[in-house]
């Protein structure tokens, strides 16, 4: 098995958990060059709110969308849109990777924006 389809097995894994929750889920996905963070209502099947380091603005900002502060950003970003729209709490769903690094940047920069998980 692959590195990619391991990690897909530990998401749906997660995912499965999480879904027994009664609040929509902080899901985040890292690439090579980018990271993505989406507030994701999955009882409606929507995305409530998302942010990622491809946003015009924020690329202009940052010399690099796959580093850390890069995903502090984005942590905080999500957490001011989510507030905006009434969600204050969400399950973190880390979608398999490590909670390290850029992943957890993330979340300490979401939770410091006021999002409780």
């Amino acid at each position: 098995m692959n590195k990619n389809l391991s990690r897909l097995r530990r998401a749906r894994k997660t995912r499965a958990r999480i879904a027994s929750q009664a609040k929509p889920r902080l899901c985040v996905f890292r690439s090579g060059k980018h990271i993505y963070a989406q507030v994701i209502d999955d009882r409606q099947g929507k995305v409530l709110v998302q942010a990622s380091s491809l946003e015009g603005e924020l690329r202009k900002q940052m010399s690099h969308g796959a580093d850390v502060a890069a995903a502090a950003t984005i942590g905080q970003r999500v957490a001011a849109k989510a507030l905006a729209v009434g969600v204050k709490e969400v399950a973190f769903d880390r979608s398999g990777y490590r909670y390290h690094g850029r992943v957890r940047a993330l979340a300490d920069a979401a939770r410091e924006g006021g999002l409780s998980f």
